[in-house]
């Protein structure tokens, strides 16, 4: 055994990231899950990526739909964050969704999304990472929810910027100018 998990995830913990649900069709059913375990992985092809724990209902979904969606949440999005970390049966009757190119459902008021085909499963310890090449994407204004140290926050002022289609020219020119995403 390595380092001591409980101690990993606390030192974890202190690197802030954004909140997203990962939302995918399979079956003629949405299924949906919190992640923090998200990255910009490459921008020619545009891939992102997103670690699945091997024994969640949601790694199953994933490997068969073959699309999936990463809606990043809003500070008015918490109780949804906290609904999709659960395990068990999601209610979606009170959210509005769209569709995206791919098939995969989109949360309506996301800060933003990506819509994704499946391209790659990869292991990873207890997790497999799912890589998928971005085929969509949109963005709005708003607060980003973050997650910090075991507990929701918000940023002390607004970094938002219009609304912008993603395009991988768009991409690329923020990736020269800032040198990441």
């Amino acid at each position: 055994m390595g380092f001591d998990p409980s101690g990993h995830r606390r030192i974890m913990g202190c690197f802030a990231t954004g909140v997203t649900v990962i939302l995918t069709k399979w079956q003629d059913e949405i299924w949906g899950m919190t992640a923090n375990s998200v990255t910009s992985l490459s921008l020619d092809p545009t891939l992102i990526l997103v670690a699945v724990d091997r024994r969640s209902r949601m790694h199953e979904c994933l490997t068969y739909s073959e699309c999936f969606s990463v809606n990043v949440l809003t500070v008015d999005h918490e109780e949804v964050s906290r609904r999709f970390a659960s395990r068990g049966p999601k209610d979606f009757s009170d959210l509005p969704l769209t569709f995206a190119k791919t098939g995969a459902p989109i949360l309506a008021g996301a800060l933003a999304f990506v819509d994704c085909r499946l391209t790659q499963i990869v292991p990873g310890g207890d997790h497999d990472i799912f890589i998928g090449e971005v085929q969509a994407g949109d963005m709005r204004d708003g607060q980003p929810l973050i997650y910090y140290r075991g507990q929701y926050t918000r940023l002390a002022q607004s970094t938002a910027v219009g609304t912008v289609a993603i395009t991988p020219e768009k991409v690329g020119v923020s990736f020269e100018l800032y040198g990441t995403l």
